[in-house]
């Protein structure tokens, strides 16, 4: 007789909706639209693989709000005009073995690659600091009033057009330095008027996006926000603020809230911090999760190295109500089943011992990429890697992808001239 673990009873969120299970496959940046930054066939396959696999919930790698403002070339963007018939496939074969579907949805704000160009918007002129690569993003201009209104009401207007595509839900994403992230920032955001200052008037942002984004879809309609517990920066956003920012919006009809870290300053998400605090290995943010989960009342979310059964459960134990599962979904989609029927195949990518973290980082999340890669191509993942190899490999498609944006960028400005 089996037991069945605690990773797969039901869980019931504020608005009434059920998840299957506590696994969720959290965001991971694809790269991998076609040439109109649409959802094509290598993300059907890929969604399809894990919904098959298992998982309660999927939460998409993030889908712009705005396609001026891309987190990287062959990225997915959900506007105005857009055409639906893409999204609607992808809903459905994110669906196909029955669990959730929920589109993470993202402002880039001052982190974009200069090569890429676009708008780099940001609440003040405050350039990302990465040492001499630098210059690798766009210099920022600080946001107007109505810039900033209108990126409000783009993250509305994406929640609804993804409902319309067959979604159960937006993730707000307000972590990893990105735009929202960086008006919670007190190192990023220097203004005077009433989007700066305070932590109420810095959370100003977030709160008027959630409230446009629940007004403008179903009751239904799962809205979550992914939150960095810590920028691991001196100086920058700490956890005493993000409990208070949690206590906030939890009021706000938000379904619940994953609970992260860092931004491209200090990589936190790949276990690399700034300010001298080091992440254990496993489940890298689950003590900040335990401290917010006492103050939160809707279900929490960790994610951030998890990659072993006993860990998963461990995090349901102390009381969180959701398992983020990224790096190991992409090494083995059917993790879920496995543990299920109590097996346990345990693969870890080959970590190079390179003196630069910034480096090893950049590696890991390359061949991370290329199993997604792999994954969206109907094959299984491989180990086999060299990693300065898939980096370079890795260079010589990102050029390509960022040539095919700028051009299609370009043909879109001669067509609404004429």
């Amino acid at each position: 007789m089996h037991h069945t673990s605690s990773l797969f009873s039901p869980l019931v969120l504020p608005n009434g909706i059920t998840l299957a299970n506590r696994l969720v496959k959290a965001a991971m940046e694809e790269n991998l639209s076609n040439e109109n930054l649409e959802p094509d066939i290598a993300l059907f396959q890929l969604y399809e693989s894990w919904s098959k696999g298992g998982v309660g919930t999927i939460i998409t790698g993030n889908v712009m709000v705005d396609h001026r403002a891309m987190t990287g070339p062959g990225g997915v963007v959900l506007e105005l005009g857009t055409n639906l018939e893409g999204f609607k496939t992808w809903s459905s074969k994110a669906k196909a073995a029955g669990g959730k579907i929920i589109m993470q949805i993202n402002h880039p704000g001052r982190q974009i690659l200069a090569k890429l160009g676009g708008n780099v918007w940001a609440p003040s002129e405050v350039s990302v600091d990465l040492g001499n690569l630098s210059k690798l993003l766009g210099k920022p201009k600080a946001m107007t009033e109505s810039e900033i209104l209108e990126t409000i009401e783009r993250f509305a207007n994406t929640s609804k057009l993804a409902e319309d595509s067959g979604f159960d839900g937006v993730q707000i994403h307000a972590a990893h330095g990105y735009l929202i992230s960086q008006f919670l920032s007190p190192l990023v955001n220097q203004r005077t008027d009433r989007w700066g200052g305070s932590l109420e008037n810095r959370s100003r942002f977030l709160i008027e996006v959630i409230q446009s984004v629940r007004k403008n879809v179903n009751p239904n309609f799962i809205v979550a926000v992914k939150i960095n517990s810590s920028d691991f920066q001196k100086g920058g956003f700490q956890l005493e603020d993000a409990i208070e920012v949690i206590k906030k919006i939890q009021t706000l009809g938000v379904d619940f809230i994953e609970i992260s870290g860092g931004n491209y300053e200090a990589p936190a998400m790949q276990g690399i911090s700034r300010d001298g605090s080091t992440l254990a290995r496993e489940a890298y943010f689950l003590d900040f999760a335990r401290q917010i989960t006492n103050k939160a009342t809707v279900p929490i979310m960790v994610t951030g190295g998890i990659s072993r059964k006993q860990i998963a459960e461990s995090v349901l134990e102390s009381g969180i109500s959701l398992v983020g599962i990224a790096t190991a979904l992409a090494l083995n989609p059917n993790l879920p089943l496995e543990w299920k029927e109590n097996r346990e195949s345990f693969v870890r990518l080959p970590i190079p011992k390179w003196k630069s973290k910034t480096l090893v980082g950049l590696a890991t999340m390359v061949m991370v990429r290329y199993q997604l890669q792999r994954l969206s191509q109907g094959k299984k993942p491989s180990l086999k890697l060299i990693p300065w190899f898939r980096l370079l490999m890795d260079q010589i498609r990102l050029f390509r992808l960022t040539k095919r944006y700028r051009a299609w960028m370009a043909n879109l400005d001669t067509s609404t001239l004429h």
